[in-house]
């Protein structure tokens, strides 16, 4: 199986109410997720997790800390991922579907009915708790060819 490394951001708006939340285009069906995706060759999480908030959202963020890390088998697509979920905060920009072929819509949920659609857990309130991991950069190291 190909080990794939995916990335989300967990934002609340100024209320601390309501969770960002991705429309995706599905092949059989549309899905919510937090905004994210695969990391690219290269990058760090945190650098994912930024790029990946602006492609799907038009928004800028940055990244305060971890907030879990979860696995899943699709043995039907032979991936074995590995999500990174951070913690975020907007900085800029505005909302924009600039990807509308896999985003079809962006919204503002209630963090309740958004951990219906957040697979980390099965422990209801997960989300809105401050408990937290760090997320450390140890060194990022570039080879000369």
């Amino acid at each position: 199986m190909k080990r794939v490394d995916v990335t989300y951001v967990l934002i609340f708006d100024e209320q601390d109410e309501n969770v960002l939340m991705v429309k995706n285009k599905g092949k059989n069906a549309s899905y919510y997720t937090l905004p994210g995706g695969a990391v690219e060759p290269g990058e760090t999480l945190e650098e994912a997790a930024i790029r990946e908030v602006k492609e799907e959202t038009g928004l800028d963020v940055e990244i305060s800390d971890g907030f879990s890390v979860s696995e899943a088998f699709f043995e039907e697509r032979g991936h074995h991922a590995i999500f990174f979920t951070f913690r975020g905060k907007i900085t800029g920009g505005e909302i924009n579907i600039s990807l509308p072929e896999e985003i079809e819509e962006i919204t503002w949920m209630n963090s309740e009915k958004a951990e219906d659609y957040i697979h980390i857990t099965d422990t209801k309130g997960l989300i809105k708790s401050k408990a937290s991991v760090p997320y450390l950069l140890r060194k990022k190291v570039i080879q000369k060819s």
